[in-house]
């Protein structure tokens, strides 16, 4: 493995692994245990916008807490407790942006600035949410990124007469010419074969690009968890898989 780019909320790697392996990485970052909101009671509500949405909205904030367990896995049973839930509320009263600051309790809200509804004059939102751990194999709310792989370009370039017609073709401006044409930052080039296109179309044929067999790895976090954690964790749950398929 190759590390690319790297920081708290993306990472970017370079593997020579089999494209199966890479797509049960990916699969398994599904069932890392996120924490969100799953409940929501509402007392009042004088905006324009209906309960569910207010409640669908409330579900998408992207939240984090210290780990908690499934309520599945909990001593409670299922019942709801401090191990595996937390509760957060809003009550606030227009005019004003209502955004996910406004929820409080025990829970750090990743992205302050969301927002959730506007009220006007004497308008009022009253509520009480109920967040909980779950995995995105249950619900898409419970994500913790955005996981995704392709294979790594292989460019040839010959015969080159920098006439530069690639360099304006190119989408995401990877191309420089000086004597002949290259390509900076390989790992960027997403198999457009734009360049590709315009050389043929000028009949000189001076690029080839192709996929390799290297698998590019794309990690990146909505902010509850790290993206490294994020692969740390999915090679967990895919062994965890594993043990349970040999156990069977």
């Amino acid at each position: 493995m190759k590390i690319i780019q790297k920081d708290k909320e993306k990472i970017v790697f370079s593997a020579e692994i089999d494209e199966s392996m890479a797509n049960a990485i990916r699969r398994s970052a599904n069932e890392i245990p996120i924490l969100a909101i799953d409940e929501v009671e509402i007392f009042k509500n004088d905006s324009v916008l209906y309960d569910e949405v207010i409640a669908h909205r409330l579900g998408l904030i992207p939240l984090k807490t210290e780990k908690m367990v499934l309520r599945e896995d909990c001593s409670c049973k299922g019942e709801g407790c401090a191990k595996c839930s937390v509760q957060l509320k809003i009550s606030v009263t227009g005019p004003k942006t209502v955004r996910a600051s406004d929820l409080k309790g025990k829970a750090d809200i990743v992205y302050e600035n969301m927002p959730i509804t506007m009220l006007r004059d004497e308008q009022e939102l009253e509520l009480v949410a109920y967040a909980r751990a779950g995995k995105q194999t249950e619900h898409a709310k419970f994500s913790s990124g955005l996981v995704y792989y392709r294979n790594l370009a292989e460019i040839e370039i010959k015969n080159c007469d920098a006439c530069k017609e690639c360099v304006e073709a190119c989408p995401l401006g990877l191309i420089s010419v000086d004597k002949k044409a290259e390509i900076k930052e390989i790992w960027k080039c997403d198999l457009c074969e734009a360049c590709v296109e315009t050389c043929k179309r000028l009949e000189k044929n001076a690029i080839t690009i192709k996929p390799s067999s290297e698998i590019l790895f794309f990690i990146e976090s909505w902010g509850q968890i790290e993206a490294k954690e994020i692969l740390s964790e999915a090679i967990d749950a895919l062994k965890d898989n594993l043990k349970t398929v040999e156990k069977a």
